[in-house]
């Protein structure tokens, strides 16, 4: 094409506002740092305490001149900032960010005041008590300054980076009022840390929520930055996002450059011709996705997670050297024609374009030939040590002339390892095999790396080790990865490989740790509030004794419900035991969840396909639902018949059940709400209602899941029956049945671990409302806990870590 020459041709459409996933991850971690600090002061409270003792005691060391000016210079200094910020707003004509300043100071000042109000309730006296380090004729002061909090969210939404004198003018005015406030004993250090931490929180949230004025430069100065390093530029589009379709193909006026690159992507062309790829990596997206790939890093060792930096200067640096290792390495990748910074909000890579279509848009018209050079090509960038990471179907291109692409090979390492190699041909295997099916995936995989070379790879061949839209495709279609794996041990030696260790943590190990945790905290909490010695003191033996036998006997009962909707025989010892475990996950997950998903696992375990483990489990839940709601209903009927008094729920039943008719009301109203429980309800009853109906064509088995879940309800209101005779109450079991149903119902849908809190506050108001005074009606509640949720605790994980030991879990 001969060279052309004209004025720039520009399509592009820039965005307003932006949110910065910088602000994001500031507010997560100032929402983590308030969480800290409270938990210092309530376990701490004796070290903070003398902190704050030394803090008062050198602040009335300063000279006694400074104590006396100090005062009036901050206040005055504290009012006269923002109006002097606020004028400057107005100069600059940013009526829009000042207006939400305002808002936003307003907003936190409100929530300083909520907060103020929330902690002065007996719920939250232990936390208050800490935060003010309470003392005596001290109950009156505020926790936290509302007035303070708003002046760090109106700073935070006008924004004062860039500006130091500013920022130190507000910081040092602030340090002085904080200190003379200490002095004078009218706050803490820890409120006044926390009231500027819930300060900077919410400005940080509404700003991203907000969004930001956007000062990314546009296509035309894009177009010049290019210009001055490298052909001129004649045309440059705005290339957005693709949806999500399967098998669009790549047209070709597109670029070839994945869309998950970079911020931006622009389609140029030069003045002799060529064709470019622009990325453009904008410096308001750094730290974007940092909180996962923290994650990751964590989660897995060292060469296995990919780890990204996090400024856009150094994702540009290491892009730009993955892109020169892989050229010089003779590997077929787009050449990168330029990187140039365009002033100091972005910087941009310029790619040679290729015309092509995706591996994803081509399957499955995929040829042998084409898969071959696939592997070739990846076996070129292996034989020089440089890897991929990144090899997923929208990054491997087959070009028009017949050739192979790989696009974007920034995720990947130099001078890379044996590990990091292996694990690159592990997400090529695994890509390809959700491509072109387990079978052409493992006779290409041993055609080109041979039985030898992937006797070290299939046990790197975990989900948890692949790229993010790998596994993502994986845990859609659980089959595949099992099926490749089977192929490549059929023909390797030993036929039997042990999958590596890639976690530092197993993720079960970290519920333990938690729920360990967990389980002193709450317990701890719980014998703060009753004196534990004193309730078993005064309970009647005979009755704790049977209340303890009857919370035996609900772990038999689930587990002989469980073995009635699942077809298969269960051994019934190792089925209690999974019970059993059950009551500790308990203690970090919501009552109705943690045992489910157990139970799930459990029986994928006794090869029992994952569909049928979960719909049999789904169904022992519905079964159970339903039984419960007709219990429910008969003894609400016979406690109104046998009561000398009519039963009435307490007052706060019933806002409880108005919240959750709103709450269904507006799902079902909204067009996005019946969408979403489409979603989720739909592959349920797809999973159960089957299998239900395979259940009711075994009586047997019926029977057995039904009386199994009966027993359990049964078992579970003759506990806290025995619980409420143990301290001599009288109160009809009718009665009582309602109270449990109801308070278990309450507790499977707060999302508490195990219930707590709501099951105890549910139990004791239902017991005093059917006319138990409230200190034998808290008695029996805590006798009941204990027996049924804490004491099966150290069982519990027994249980769990016998199970895990024998491969049952």
């Amino acid at each position: 094409m001969p060279p052309q020459s004209g004025p720039l041709k520009v399509t592009d459409e820039l965005e307003r506002r932006i949110r910065k996933p910088v602000d994001l991850l500031r507010c997560v971690i100032t929402a983590i740092e308030i969480i800290v600090l409270a938990v210092a002061a309530v376990a701490a409270s004796a070290t903070t305490t003398g902190i704050e003792t030394d803090i008062v005691g050198a602040s009335k060391r300063l000279p006694h001149a400074l104590l006396v000016l100090a005062p009036p210079l901050a206040f005055f200094a504290l009012l006269v900032i923002p109006v002097a910020l606020a004028a400057r707003e107005l100069t600059r004509r940013r009526f829009r960010r000042l207006a939400e300043a305002l808002a936003t100071g307003l907003l936190a000042a409100a929530v300083a005041a909520v907060a103020n109000a929330a902690l002065r309730h007996a719920v939250a006296a232990r936390l208050y008590d800490a935060i003010i380090m309470s003392r005596p004729n001290a109950g009156h002061a505020s926790a936290l300054d509302p007035y303070l909090a708003g002046l760090v969210a109106y700073t935070t939404i006008i924004g004062l980076s860039g500006r130091p004198g500013w920022r130190n003018s507000l910081w040092l005015a602030i340090g002085v009022y904080g200190l003379v406030h200490l002095a004078a004993a009218d706050t803490t250090g820890l409120s006044f840390l926390i009231t500027l931490l819930v300060g900077r929180a919410i400005g940080l949230g509404v700003r991203y929520a907000a969004g930001s004025t956007s000062l990314r430069p546009g296509a035309a100065e894009i177009a010049a930055a290019l210009t001055a390093v490298d052909a001129q530029v004649t045309e440059i589009d705005r290339i957005w996002p693709a949806p999500k379709t399967p098998k669009s193909p790549k047209t070709p006026g597109s670029s070839s450059t994945p869309a998950s690159a970079g911020s931006r992507r622009y389609a140029a062309t030069t003045s002799d011709g060529a064709r470019l790829d622009v990325t453009v990596y904008d410096r308001d997206q750094q730290a974007a996705g940092a909180v996962y790939r923290l994650y990751r890093s964590l989660l897995l060792r060292g060469q296995v997670s990919r780890g990204a930096p996090m400024s856009t200067d150094r994702t540009v640096e290491r892009r730009a050297l993955l892109s020169y290792a892989a050229e010089d390495a003779g590997a077929p990748t787009p050449r990168l024609r330029a990187v140039v910074r365009v002033g100091p909000e972005a910087t941009v890579l310029a790619y040679e374009h290729h015309d092509g279509t995706t591996l994803a848009a081509r399957n499955p018209g995929c040829t042998d030939a084409e898969l071959r050079s696939i592997w070739d090509a990846v076996n070129l960038l292996h034989a020089h040590r440089v890897t991929h990471r990144s090899l997923t179907a929208d990054r491997i291109l087959l070009t028009d002339d017949g050739g192979v692409m790989l696009l974007d090979p920034g995720d990947g390492d130099v001078a890379a390892s044996d590990l990091q190699i292996r694990l690159d041909l592990a997400q090529l295997i695994a890509e390809l095999a959700l491509v072109v099916g387990p079978q052409r995936s493992a006779d290409l995989a041993l055609e080109k790396a041979g039985a030898d070379e992937l006797v070290a790879v299939v046990p790197l061949l975990q989900r948890v080790a692949l790229a993010r839209p790998t596994r993502a495709a994986l845990r859609r279609r659980r089959d595949v990865l099992p099926a490749v794996r089977k192929q490549l041990l059929a023909a390797v030696p030993g036929s039997e490989v042990t999958p590596a260790r890639l976690e530092r943590i197993r993720f079960r190990s970290l519920i333990t740790l938690v729920a360990t945790i967990a389980a002193v905290y709450l317990l701890a909490g719980e014998l703060a509030r009753v004196s534990l010695g004193n309730v078993l003191r005064a309970a009647d033996w005979h009755w704790s004794a049977i209340a303890l036998a009857l919370s035996a006997l609900t772990y038999v009962a689930a587990a002989v419900s469980l073995s009635g909707f699942v077809a298969d025989r269960l051994p019934f010892f190792r089925t209690l035991l999974a019970q059993l475990a059950g009551s500790f996950i308990t203690l970090v997950t919501p009552a109705a969840v943690g045992g489910a998903t157990l139970n799930i696992r459990y029986l994928q375990r006794r090869k029992i396909p994952a569909p049928v483990a979960t719909a049999s489990v789904g169904v022992s839940q519905v079964v159970a639902f339903v039984l419960h709601i007709l219990l429910l209903v008969v003894f609400v009927a016979l406690a109104g018949a046998v009561a000398k008094q009519p039963f009435s729920p307490p007052d706060w039943s019933y806002f409880v059940l108005i919240g959750l008719v709103v709450v269904a009301g507006v799902v079902l109203a909204l067009p996005a709400g019946r969408r979403l429980l489409r979603a989720r309800v739909a592959p349920a009853v797809g999973q159960v209602l089957p299998r239900l109906l395979q259940v009711a064509q075994q009586p047997r088995k019926l029977a057995e899941g039904v009386g199994g879940a009966l027993l359990l309800s049964f078992a579970y209101i003759g506990c806290l029956a025995a619980c409420v005779q143990a301290f001599h109450g009288k109160v009809a079991i009718a009665s009582i049945a309602v109270v449990y149903l109801t308070g278990s119902a309450l507790g499977s849908i707060i999302p508490t671990p195990g219930g707590l809190g709501a099951v105890e506050t549910a139990l004791t108001a239902g017991l005093v409302a059917a006319g138990l005074h409230g200190t034998e009606a808290a008695s029996a509640v805590l006798l009941f806990r204990l027996l049924t949720f804490w004491l099966p605790v150290p069982f519990g994980w027994a249980a769990l870590s016998f199970l895990e030991r024998n491969g049952a879990l």
